[in-house]
């Protein structure tokens, strides 16, 4: 019989609240670069901002992208009642952008051999949730 209590102790999964206007310009196709500047509290066009700059090989920007991407995901994540542990579920849509840019902020780190924060950035995604870590890390 299941209770639906966390018998490990530890915190709940966080769920980020969706943004239904900044998934609704990227599904149609609005370029991240302007949903970024219209939601700049959004991860996710920040994420995106990141993968491309770092498939076109311009690491430096990608870097710049991801932390954004990564800082404006910690807030939303202190909003939504995280407190610095806990799963994060790949499995919950609108996690995805903190956790992309999660990674693309480890890609990039990984680049310019700024291993410390490499490495800090792929134990957090493991930390957040390992199937994240498997989907979007090489």
């Amino acid at each position: 019989m299941s209770t639906g209590t966390n018998l490990l102790g530890g915190p709940p999964p966080t769920h980020l609240p969706a943004d239904a206007e900044v998934d609704a310009a990227l599904a149609a196709g609005t370029d991240p670069d302007a949903v970024a500047a219209a939601h700049p509290a959004a991860s996710l066009p920040w994420a995106l901002l990141a993968e491309r700059a770092l498939e076109e090989g311009r690491t430096i920007t990608g870097y710049a992208f991801a932390r954004t991407g990564y800082h404006r995901g910690l807030d939303a994540l202190r909003r939504a009642g995280w407190r610095g542990h806990g799963p994060v579920p790949w499995s919950h849509e609108p996690n995805r952008g903190f956790l992309r840019a999660l990674a693309a902020l480890q890609r990039s780190a990984q680049a310019i051999d700024e291993t410390e924060e490499a490495v800090r950035c792929t134990t957090f995604l493991n930390d957040c949730d390992p199937v994240a870590a498997r989907e979007l890390l090489p």
